[in-house]
């Protein structure tokens, strides 16, 4: 495989996963963090507001960026192979790359949003070295056991602050075990409490203070690796066993990808819809939104991943030369730029250095932003490519990486 060969539908797939993942992340960009697991925190309890919250839930949280997950791993292999057939130790570059990925992750963290996942994304991609050299099946098993480590990870912590929660409603606790678990619950997502107030308070302030209270905060960055290491990993090696097995790169017959969709939804959609209403029917109850959010709807996501990339895989083969799936494979070409453009719109758009409105849409309009993130993605992408060779953050990162300028501008006749 040739150096500077595309393959289309990683591209397209990859476009879908950096357009798929602004439908999750415009809570963060507009709401209070809790948001994203309580819907009844911020944005509204009536009918358009639930129901976008509960399409959103059941149909994309987790899933794209479960999605991106697998095309990062994919993408692993194959810079590693052309690094190789070009005669360089691939393994080196990609830890070099990672470590400029690490170093951007940080920057779009202290400087953006909170929301980063590069640097978690560069830390776990080390770990998924080890296993490139293994074949398929063999990635697929260490992915399951990745993904069942992640998931007793979560049980446990959920049946503790059920344990806590019980523990704190016996009578004669004390006061103390009464304190910490209301702490707990608010952390969960109880609406109205002081925590929400001063996070929204924060964001609608001016720009040197959300940076100083970022810069407070980065330790806590690291308490997230408990959370996303094993589920990454997971997504990274299930990525790397579906190139290695023709899936990523189109090389099933089209129907195979069809009945895969399928299948994958009819396993995943039913029980995560289940769980939404669980949700809706509990009241909003803290315990029950953060325990379907955390812990119980995680297994669905992984069909519900594999799902999508099928569905995707299908509409991309069967159409490769249609003008919209061309724009998304531009859009997937520049995922770096757009990821972190779409961050800086963003915090321009709700935060109070910019236009001020964090706090101020609720959950249904919020989705007015990410179709019309979208399209200046589809607008801008193509024709930029045309120009140039690599996305403007691409190109950053591909100079870094190799410590010397690349060629950008492409030669026109």
């Amino acid at each position: 495989m040739l150096p500077d060969t595309r393959i289309l539908p990683l591209d397209a797939l990859r476009g879908f996963a950096v357009m798929g993942i602004l439908m999750l992340n415009i809570i963060g960009f507009s709401m209070p963090e809790a948001a994203y697991i309580n819907p009844a925190v911020w944005g509204g309890t009536d009918f358009p507001n639930i129901a976008a919250w509960f399409t959103a839930f059941v149909l994309f949280d987790g899933k794209m960026r479960g999605l991106f997950s697998l095309l990062f791993g994919a993408s692993m292999l194959l810079i590693i192979e052309r690094a190789e057939i070009s005669g360089r130790d691939g393994r080196r570059v990609h830890i070099v790359r990672a470590a400029w990925l690490f170093a951007f992750g940080l920057a779009h963290y202290l400087l953006l949003w909170w929301g980063d996942i590069l640097m978690i994304y560069a830390i776990v991609s080390l770990i998924a070295l080890l296993f490139i050299g293994r074949p398929p099946l063999s990635l697929v098993k260490w992915a399951f056991g990745a993904f069942l480590v992640h998931f007793v990870i979560l049980v446990t912590f959920i049946v503790s602050a059920y344990a806590f929660g019980h523990a704190a409603a016996e009578p004669g606790a004390s006061a103390q075990v009464v304190q910490g678990f209301g702490q707990m619950i608010d952390s969960f997502g109880r609406p109205r409490t002081p925590a929400i107030a001063q996070e929204v308070a924060l964001y609608r302030s001016d720009y040197g203070t959300i940076f100083a209270a970022s810069l407070k905060a980065l330790p806590d960055k690291t308490t997230l690796l408990i959370y996303f290491t094993f589920d990454t990993l997971g997504f990274m090696l299930l990525g790397m066993a579906m190139l290695k097995g023709g899936f990523l790169n189109g090389q099933w017959p089209i129907d195979q990808y069809s009945r895969t969709a399928r299948h994958c939804f009819l396993i995943g959609l039913p029980p995560t819809a289940a769980m939404a209403i669980w949700v809706i029917v509990s009241g909003y109850d803290p315990l029950v939104a953060f325990g379907v959010f955390l812990s119980w709807s995680f297994p669905f996501r992984i069909p519900l991943t594999v799902g999508y990339a099928a569905l995707f895989m299908t509409w991309i083969l069967r159409a490769p030369d249609n003008p919209l799936i061309l724009r998304i494979a531009a859009a997937g070409r520049m995922a770096f730029s757009n990821y972190l453009g779409t961050s800086l719109l963003m915090t321009a758009i709700f935060y109070g250095w910019g236009g001020g409105l964090f706090g101020h849409v609720d959950r249904a309009h919020l989705y007015l932003f990410v179709f019309g993130a979208w399209a200046l993605m589809l607008l801008w992408s193509k024709p930029w490519l045309v120009r140039f060779h690599f996305g403007p953050f691409e190109w950053l990162w591909r100079s870094l990486a190799r410590g010397e300028m690349q060629k950008m501008r492409r030669i026109r006749n």
